[in-house]
């Protein structure tokens, strides 16, 4: 819940980035795409605290529900402001049940923050040239400022192919090749950041976990989750923590 939360959050930069009207007295206050949320630093009171070794549980729900009602007050904000709110559009291709219940999540949490959304569910066996024309479509909508393709898709589509074609300035997922490659180089910034490692660096910061000079083991090397967990992890601090792959065990 932490990481959809984290990705409605940088959905509103395109639209945080528009000029105000001259009556808007204080501006809106850009959201940070590579940091996490200012109130990072600041332990939870069930949480570990520093020098501590005991292990505990560490539960995204509070982190969450703090998250999106910040979310939903700069919606509320913009929307005076300029007379719009951030939009979200969600392509599912195909019949999986896990697919299904992740959109559903997402356009949960959407409605509940204020920003609009717009699905297109394409069959099992819809083409290539079909599902990019969606995307295509969305690319050059307005009012979208956020395009999600569902993954997986179905087999015989190409998944690489499809997220190319997603706008970089849409790709909340972070999973198009300009982001992921801006997330390994120091000194650039990606317009998204996956929201599964952005999440795990979140939970442990709030939970008060020290970063710099750690050694750090990350399964999997998906860009998803792996991949892009170690590079968020060597980007956020100044003496990077050091990160192990393990392949997953099955």
């Amino acid at each position: 819940m932490v990481g959809v939360c984290h990705r409605f959050r940088t959905k509103a930069r395109a639209l945080f980035s528009a000029k105000l009207s001259p009556s808007c007295s204080s501006p809106l206050i850009l959201p940070s795409v590579r940091r996490p949320t200012q109130t990072a630093h600041r332990l939870l009171s069930s949480g570990v605290h520093p020098g501590t070794r005991s292990a505990e549980i560490m539960s995204g729900k509070p982190i969450a529900k703090d998250i999106k009602s910040k979310v939903a007050s700069e919606i509320s904000r913009m929307k005076a402001a300029i007379g719009s709110v951030p939009g979200l559009a969600v392509v599912l291709a195909g019949n999986r049940e896990d697919s299904q219940a992740f959109v559903n999540t997402k356009l949960k949490a959407c409605n509940e923050v204020g920003i609009e959304t717009s699905i297109v569910q394409l069959p099992q066996d819809c083409s290539q040239n079909r599902l990019i024309d969606v995307v295509s479509g969305f690319n050059k909508n307005p009012s979208v400022h956020g395009i999600i393709v569902q993954l997986p898709l179905p087999q015989h589509l190409d998944e690489e192919r499809v997220i190319n074609f997603v706008s970089p300035e849409k790709d909340v997922d972070g999973f198009h090749p300009l982001n992921m490659g801006n997330l390994a180089l120091r000194g650039k910034e990606p317009l998204f950041i996956p929201c599964a490692p952005k999440a795990c660096i979140e939970l442990l910061l709030r939970y008060g976990v020290e970063i710099v000079g750690k050694n750090a083991v990350v399964i999997g090397r998906s860009k998803i989750a792996g991949l892009s967990t170690s590079l968020l992890l060597q980007s956020l601090t100044e003496a990077p923590c050091n990160c192990l792959y393990c392949p997953f065990i099955h």
